[in-house]
């Protein structure tokens, strides 16, 4: 079998997607990797959802965060980044204007 030249394009999948190959998973006879080859799947993004679905349902390493965990820190990051921005525009725009009233 040939390998394919370049990078596979990325896909998405919808949530249902994924939940139903990590049941296939779990309660048919075909291992990882046989799913993530009926389901032209790589084995790692399988193993990953696989991984996710174990930690959402509260099974995972006591440390790891759940995929509403993982979504809220994100955006909570994104806020900080937005607010730090705001705070140096607001910064630049005092000594501009102190300057000016001199």
């Amino acid at each position: 079998m040939a390998k394919q030249s370049g990078k596979r394009k990325r896909r998405q999948f919808t949530p249902d997607f994924k939940a139903e190959a990590v049941r296939l998973c779990k309660v048919g006879d075909r291992g990882i990797t046989q799913v993530a080859k009926d389901l032209d799947l790589t084995e790692t993004a399988l193993r990953e959802w696989v991984k996710r679905a174990e930690v959402d349902a509260g099974k995972g390493p006591p440390d790891a965060l759940a995929t509403a965990e993982r979504a809220e820190l994100m955006q909570l990051r994104r806020d900080v980044k937005r607010l730090e921005m705001e705070r140096e525009i607001l910064k630049k725009a005092a000594a501009f204007f102190a300057k000016e009233s001199k």
